[in-house]
């Protein structure tokens, strides 16, 4: 009864994907069989904080990913504040614990200048509709910073062309404007009038393979690899390199971070604050090969 309760507040009250729901619960379930492993008699409602901590630990111990066992952790703590808000139980068992820290690593991300490089340059794209629409995508990515999942779900009806402003639907349903430049505007303008006139049978979505058909995410990551590969010093090529792409420039230009997090659909600023590791990394790189005593 608990497992069909719990999801429909997942569902109706915290808007998570079905994907999310999937993960919660079987996160769930996998604490309550340990759980009953430790002592039969234990059910859910009566777990104390000492099991919680001891299913941390054997999670580590089995090879768990620092990041796996938070994520994991997670699921507990909403699954009893549920209980808790519901009446069930009177204090969370795992209000106080905390999980294993993660290793912050740096983003990996493509420099302006290399972004200049592969946009401005006319022989990196064929001048047919294919090589217009792939064009305009990783420029997109790039100004926008939205995730892959975004812009396939991006439909006509979402630009905005008197605002200058395009809706995305992100996370849990959430929906943001993001702005954009006039230029982006004549872009956007010359895909949309040469796709409707080569394009037929064309579906409500943005970007549209030759079909006429929504994008899918692999060609999305075929086309952005294929873009990135010239970037020898890249060590990932990936539709989200562009999203850290956005991010580091905009911080490298002044920009404020909390804008930078709804631009990027964040719902916490941690999430956001990784891309201040990523200017400071390269203000160091700058200062030790700029100053003639950096290395001395």
């Amino acid at each position: 009864m608990w497992k069909e309760r719990f999801i429909d507040y997942l569902r109706y009250e915290k808007n998570y994907s079905s994907q999310t729901e999937i993960s919660y619960l079987n996160d769930i379930i996998q604490f309550e069989k340990f759980a009953k492993l430790k002592d039969d008699n234990l059910s859910l409602i009566k777990v104390d904080s000492d099991i919680v901590r001891i299913w941390i630990s054997s999670l580590i111990e089995q090879g768990f990913k620092a990041s796996t066992v938070n994520r994991k952790l997670s699921s507990l703590k909403t699954f009893y504040r549920y209980l808790n808000k519901s009446g069930f139980i009177k204090k969370s068992p795992v209000e106080y614990v905390s999980g294993p820290k993660l290793n912050t690593k740096i983003p990996s991300f493509v420099s302006e200048r290399q972004m200049d490089e592969i946009l401005d340059d006319a022989t990196n794209f064929s001048d047919d509709f294919v090589g217009i629409r792939n064009q305009l995508l990783i420029d997109f990515l790039y100004l926008t910073g939205m995730r892959r999942a975004e812009l396939i779900s991006l439909k006509d009806n979402d630009i905005d062309f008197s605002s200058c402003t395009i809706r995305v639907t992100g996370k849990g349903n959430k929906q943001r404007l993001i702005p954009f430049s006039d230029l982006t505007k004549v872009k956007l303008e010359k895909y949309i009038r040469i796709r409707n006139k080569e394009i037929e049978n064309k579906s409500s979505f943005l970007f549209v393979k030759e079909d006429g058909s929504a994008m899918y995410p692999k060609l999305v990551y075929k086309i952005i690899n294929n873009h990135l590969n010239s970037i020898s010093t890249l060590s990932k090529k990936s539709p989200h390199v562009l999203r850290h792409s956005f991010a580091t420039a905009m911080l490298n230009n002044g920009a404020e971070i909390n804008s930078i997090k709804e631009l990027m659909g964040h719902t916490s600023l941690s999430s956001t604050q990784i891309y201040t590791h990523v200017t400071f990394e390269e203000m160091k790189k700058t200062y030790q090969n700029a100053h003639p005593r950096a290395n001395k």
